[in-house]
């Protein structure tokens, strides 16, 4: 299976024929621009091109009139009078001979993409189409669009296939009204759309696309509208709407499809959206999406009007369906306070439709996490309005981040030579180590005792993150003994720090204490789960206890593990499982898989040697697939916990009263965490 790119030249046939200053954006280079952007990054020969047939009138039919279908149709023998004439009954349409045929194969090319990834000819795909779609109505065509492509995949994925729960994620600028329309009482399709509203003064200027609307009858939930009511958004705001919204609610809706309105008017430099994100956020906007549905993603494009960041954005969005590394994103993780505003919207009027936002994520902040000066984070500085800076665009287009692919993907340690697992392809077992010399001189430098058999460990776990430093390898997992976990991760830290003043996420779960010689710089940031407090105070230690409850855990990862890592930025992650860590092998799996997306996949996770067989082999079939039976297992277990999950009454971490306004100020420019959504 691989990635799917449907396309057909096609639809570059209709352009604008007449003076229309609000129609004349949307025109046959949008297509070429994005699909040329491919060509020069070699991502479309990675792609399985698909052929394109035309919709059928009984495929557009599942969503349109047979009224509006045969209006659409008599396009094709108007002239130009005529079709301008017919253009001006609807808002910013405009029609062509070459419209009918365009418009079905647009469809056409939907369904194309559907039914290749359920039937498991390809794991995911874009269909690179025009003109767009989710504006339009049963009976009415708006914005550009014509004929609904996505709602008709959707529908066609529910009747063909006998999906039962399709998540529908429009990151276009506008709002996908037509979608919502379609939708709006069914419990079977959730619509999440953020877009530009301005307080309902942007267009289509309505007050259904506002956070109050949330559906009608069985489908009240299911229509989710998170309005932005400034321009300048940027990659931090978008990663706290997915972070605080649409994740949380997806996780517990459980998708079997994932279908995105993939526009790109909502990136740096489009006229319309007048946005700040940069082309690297839609890569991570993307691998998050990965972890629903099996990774089962269909991303069909709607908008986007300049060029280059058009082409930009599909480009990063295809490189990560591909398994391409994350980029890194350029700025601070600092949301705006009209994002965070807009986002506790949201989460207050769809709190009574989804327990997963009624519970309450109440880690034990140590008070470590303010320093004694006072001092805040210098990396993560207050954002309380969003800009557009006239001159940021070109630097952002000019030089787009990458990561380079390393060769291999993911590669396993075992502390025993010898010892088999049972891998996937693809995953590499790492024999070699660290010389022995080297390993030695790593102990002493950590001034840490080790057996022979902990040395032999510690020069494999040396090895593979050499690997990752290098570039060599991407994700791996090491094993170690219960005695030797904590300083076999003290070793790896310093040497992590010691490779050019690496910036580094540590997560140590269990029993594990901080190191107490660890630098106190900024370049690393220890979070202890269920961990000893350390005894030293320092602006980058966290602890906190495990969840109990599996809808707990996975609120723990989207509300504080992943705010925490992006607004740090780091360069890696080390992940360790330390005595008494509590995770189920799922549960540790999943949160390797979220934890890879911030840093481009560069995770080692240090595994006691008692669990090693089972979660190592959960961890590497798992954790960096492209979603799995691990998100699943847990989004099995949070139903059944739906009874008994932590309820909260605000939505934010709970401190103690002393340290709750340094945590509050401490904790505000974090990529918005939980903590600072408040009712």
């Amino acid at each position: 299976m691989g990635t799917a790119l449907v396309y057909h030249e096609d639809m570059t046939a209709t352009r604008l024929l007449w003076d229309d200053p609000e129609c004349e954006i949307e025109c046959p280079e949008r297509l070429t621009a994005a699909l040329d952007g491919l060509r020069q990054r070699g991502l479309e020969e990675r792609c399985q091109c698909l052929s394109v047939c035309e919709a059928s009138e009984e495929e557009l039919g599942l969503v349109h009139s047979p009224e509006y279908i045969a209006l659409v149709q008599k396009t094709q023998t108007l002239d130009k009078e005529e079709l301008h004439t017919l253009s001006k009954q609807y808002d910013a349409v405009y029609f062509h001979p070459d419209t009918f045929h365009c418009a079905r194969l647009a469809a056409g090319a939907a369904l194309r993409l559907v039914d290749a990834v359920l039937t498991g000819a390809v794991h995911n795909g874009v269909a690179l189409v025009r003109p767009p779609g989710h504006h339009s109505q049963r009976a009415a065509a708006n914005g550009f669009c014509v004929f609904n492509n996505v709602a008709i995949a959707a529908r066609h994925a529910k009747q063909k296939y006998g999906l039962q729960r399709i998540l529908i994620v429009d990151w276009d600028v506008h709002h996908g009204q037509g979608i919502q329309y379609i939708f709006e009482d069914d419990p079977s399709v959730l619509y999440f759309s953020w877009h530009r509203y301005e307080h309902g003064n942007f267009w289509p200027f309505l007050p259904e696309s506002d956070a109050d609307t949330v559906g009608r009858g069985r489908g009240q939930g299911f229509t989710v509208n998170l309005p932005w009511n400034q321009v300048g958004m940027g990659n931090a705001d978008y990663l706290a709407a997915f972070l605080h919204v649409l994740l949380p609610l997806a996780f517990e809706f459980d998708p079997e499809l994932v279908l995105v309105s993939a526009g790109f008017d909502s990136a740096i430099g489009d006229p319309e959206g007048q946005m700040q994100a940069t082309p690297e956020c839609f890569a991570h906007l993307t691998q998050l999406l990965q972890v629903l549905a099996g990774g089962r993603i269909c991303a069909v494009l709607e908008g986007g009007y300049h060029l280059e960041s058009l082409a930009q954005s599909v480009c990063m969005m295809v490189q990560t369906l591909l398994g391409d590394p994350t980029p890194p994103l350029p700025g601070l993780m600092v949301p705006c306070q009209s994002a965070l505003e807009s986002i506790q919207s949201v989460r207050t009027a769809q709190t009574p439709h989804w327990t997963s936002l009624q519970q309450n994520v109440a880690p034990v902040l140590s008070s470590s996490t303010h320093s004694p000066e006072g001092s805040s984070l210098p990396v993560l500085a207050d954002s309380s309005t969003c800009t557009v800076a006239e001159d940021s665009l070109s630097p952002c287009l000019d030089r787009p981040c990458h990561r380079p692919t390393p060769p291999i993907c993911i590669a396993v340690a075992l502390a025993v030579s010898g010892a088999a697992l049972d891998l996937p392809p693809g995953v590499l077992h790492q024999e070699g180590s660290a010389l022995r010399e080297e390993t030695e001189a790593w102990a002493r430098l950590h001034k840490s005792q080790f057996q022979d058999d902990d040395l032999a460990a510690l020069g494999k776990s040396l090895c593979l993150l050499d690997g990752i430093l290098d570039g060599q390898i991407r994700s791996a997992i090491a094993t170690t003994t219960a005695l030797a976990t904590a300083a076999t991760l003290g070793v790896l830290i310093q040497r992590c720090v010691a490779h050019r003043g690496q910036r580094l996420l540590c997560v140590a779960l269990g029993q594990l204490d901080r190191p107490l010689d660890l630098a106190g710089n900024g370049r690393i940031l220890w979070l202890s789960i269920r961990g000893k407090e350390a005894d030293i105070w320092s602006m980058f230690h966290f602890s906190t206890p495990l969840p109990q409850t599996t809808g707990g855990f996975l609120s723990f990862i989207l509300g504080l593990v992943l705010p925490l890592a992006y607004g740090f930025q780091p360069d890696m992650v080390l992940m360790a499982l330390g005595p008494a860590h509590g995770l189920q092998n799922a549960q540790a799996a999943l949160l390797a898989a979220m934890l890879r997306s911030p840093v481009g996949g560069r995770i080692l996770a240090l595994v006691e040697e008692e669990s090693i067989l089972q979660l190592a082999r959960t961890l590497a079939q798992l954790s960096w697939s492209l979603g799995g039976s691990c998100c699943r297992w847990l989004l099995l277990h949070h139903n059944r916990d739906r009874q008994s999950l932590e309820i909260g009454q605000r939505g934010r971490f709970l401190v103690e009263e002393h340290t709750l306004a340094p945590m509050a100020r401490d904790l505000r420019p974090v990529c918005g965490p939980a903590s600072y959504l408040q009712n």
